[in-house]
């Protein structure tokens, strides 16, 4: 991920309505891991539409700051599906 709060909130401004993977850290060496659809940015926060079939609640919001900090790391699916393909 880009290493200023504005490069981030661009590059997920760009991929708005995209499927989204979230991998949090939940305290005490837990990692919480979600996926959804990148929904709607603000100016500090920015939030997911989490998948119904797999999470008890609908959506989760994070700040920026929590990617820039590396608390949340966020993956772009169609990213990860277009990288496969090119190595095969």
């Amino acid at each position: 991920m880009p290493k200023s709060i504005i490069d981030i909130k661009n590059r997920l401004d760009c991929q708005l309505g995209n499927r989204i993977v979230l991998k949090a850290n939940g305290g005490r060496k837990k990692t919480i891991e979600r996926s959804g659809v990148l929904k709607e940015t603000y100016p500090s926060v920015f939030i997911v539409e989490l998948d119904q079939d797999k999470h008890n609640f609908e959506r989760v919001s994070y700040t920026y700051a929590d990617v820039l900090t590396e608390n949340v790391h966020v993956s772009f699916v169609e990213e990860d599906l277009q990288q496969e393909a090119t190595a095969q």
